[in-house]
């Protein structure tokens, strides 16, 4: 390795959806800032697809503290308060940020930012941009970039961090034809988002690979409640590769309702009060119970309806739902959509401080890579608002952290050579690796557990981590980096899971049997390090 290899920033930023390029804003505030993105930046990621909305209090009938109470109660007590506070409080300002830059929402006919219903929340507080809300967040965000003197490198793959002395000081990566890259950095931020892709039926987009747990893991970082998976109860079914793609939760805000194949509107049995605008875990729970006992559809699904609605409604409030279904050929203005759960968003993650530290020197997280903030089910429109709240306080963090001297350590890149290396020589296609591992979660850790099951996934996960992958060419050595991290994200999911003897928000065990509600839980966060793991005791206050 020659020293002029190496490219030097004060920030690294990984990751290039919401929370990754709120943060290089930020940052460059600060000093040298280079955003590295897998994909093209604004373009990869959840970010870009995500249609509902953004949680934020803006009228005077609701409060902070409601929408406090709602999200702690939404995640089942589980998530740590004092983020949450700062989620709710701060939310409201970065929305005035992107109305600043030139963000397009719906309005109100007062021209005030319009609102919609979402599950478990007693106020209206989702802002939307139609069902295109991450798009028109992603324009604006990367409009603002562009004003910056931050750096992109698109279509470099980060494989590794890299450490001096216990700190993080920068990463190895890939470029598209396979070359390592050196980065050195006096902090970085991980902003890489999920990892869903490890299930047979996901919302995730190619890129959610669960890249930033394995990462910050290797490195030597603490993840929390990583068996806490949502599957969101709305994911197409039909046709067979439209499977898991989202049926934004916008569509139940405006009104559509939930039915199985004898025409019941069956949410009325399993939460009468709230019905299609229940949690997440609750109607996903419910759809999976009509569908197992036999009330499903003949594709395997149960009807969204929203026939009933005004049709200007529809094509005015859901014009890619409208489009996206006339594709599949259906009108969803004449003929119900047919739905069902699909693995969508990772509560659990990197454990951050309120200034987005992670428990790693030199290392700091925001997004879906962290753990604390949506505690055991995620609230539908929390999660743009993470990736504002939390994407700035990344980015301000690491921007204000010392400039220190920079020490690559050779002997860190000569082993990342020799994992390459290893590659080309291997035996395994990443690709069937890939699908037994989906295929495994999706049947052994999915939206119903058991201790047997996850252990059997658990073994099938170590089976696989001991393939010797194989890179036909150097530009597939992306592709088996990628496997390694989905097959790490996989095994802390299960070993989180096994964890916690409980149900609890998105993570249900039907072998166990609890004498608590899930408010007086005797339990906090799993936990999970090189060096230790395990579960919190005790109630919060």
């Amino acid at each position: 390795m020659r020293s002029d290899c190496v490219r030097d920033y004060h920030v690294l930023i990984i990751g290039s959806g919401g929370a990754g390029v709120r943060a290089a804003i930020e940052a460059s505030n600060y000093g040298e800032t280079l955003l590295v993105s897998k994909t093209i930046a604004g373009k990869g990621g959840c970010t870009p697809m995500a249609e509902g909305g953004y949680n934020a209090v803006l009228r005077k009938e609701d409060s902070c503290e409601i929408h406090y109470e709602d999200t702690l109660k939404g995640g089942g007590y589980l998530n740590d308060r004092e983020l949450v506070r700062i989620l709710v409080d701060e939310a409201p300002q970065r929305m005035d940020d992107l109305l600043h830059w030139g963000a397009v929402f719906d309005v109100t006919d007062c021209c005030e930012v319009a609102q919609r219903p979402f599950g478990g929340q007693r106020f209206p507080r989702t802002c939307y941009a139609g069902d295109r809300t991450g798009h028109e967040m992603m324009m604006t965000l990367m409009d603002r970039l562009a004003s910056t003197d931050a750096e992109i490198e698109d279509e470099v793959t980060v494989i590794d961090l890299l450490t001096d002395e216990g700190r993080v000081n920068g990463a190895v990566g890939l470029d598209r034809k396979g070359e390592m890259v050196i980065f050195s950095a006096d902090s970085v931020v991980l902003a890489t988002g999920g990892g869903t892709r490890i299930y047979d039926i996901s919302t995730n987009s190619s890129s959610g690979t669960g890249d930033g747990f394995a990462l910050g893991y290797r490195a030597g970082a603490e993840v929390i409640d990583m068996e806490q998976v949502q599957f969101h109860p709305t994911g197409a079914v039909y046709p067979y590769d439209a499977r898991g793609r989202l049926v934004t939760e916008a569509v139940r805000g405006e009104g559509g309702v939930l039915k199985n194949s004898l025409g019941e509107r069956f949410m009325k049995m399993y939460d009468p009060e709230r019905m299609e605008l229940s949690t997440r875990d609750v109607v996903a729970r419910s759809i999976a119970t009509e569908i197992l006992e036999g009330r499903g559809t003949a594709h395997g699904g149960v009807h969204l309806d929203v026939t009933h609605l005004p049709r200007h409604q529809i094509e005015s409030r859901l014009p890619v739902m409208l489009e996206q279904f006339k594709k599949f050929g259906v009108d969803i203005r004449d003929e119900p959509m047919e739905v069902a759960p699909t693995a969508h968003h990772m509560m659990g993650g990197l454990r951050i401080s309120p200034r987005a530290e992670t428990t790693l020197p030199g290392l700091y997280a925001c997004g879906e890579v962290t753990g604390g903030v949506h505690g055991a089910n995620r609230l539908g429109g929390n999660a743009l608002a993470d990736t504002q709240v939390f994407g700035k306080r990344a980015g301000e963090s690491a921007g204000k952290a010392e400039i220190r001297g920079r020490r690559i350590d050779e002997a860190q890149i000569g082993a990342q050579q020799a994992r390459l290396d290893g590659f080309l020589t291997g035996d395994t296609n990443p690709f069937h690796v890939t699908r037994s591992l989906q295929t495994a979660m999706w049947e052994g850790a999915g939206i119903f557990r058991t201790e047997q099951g996850l252990a059997k996934t658990a073994g099938i996960i170590n089976h696989l981590g001991t393939l010797r992958l194989r890179a036909a060419t150097p530009e597939n050595l992306v592709q088996c980096c990628t496997v390694q991290n989905m097959l790490l994200t996989a095994s802390l999911v299960c070993r989180a899971a096994l964890l916690r003897k409980e149900s609890r928000g998105a993570h249900v065990r039907r072998d166990v049997t609890q004498a608590w509600d899930v408010q007086h839980s005797p339990y906090k966060h799993t936990y999970l390090a090189k060096d230790r793991e395990g579960i919190e005791t005790g109630v919060w206050e």
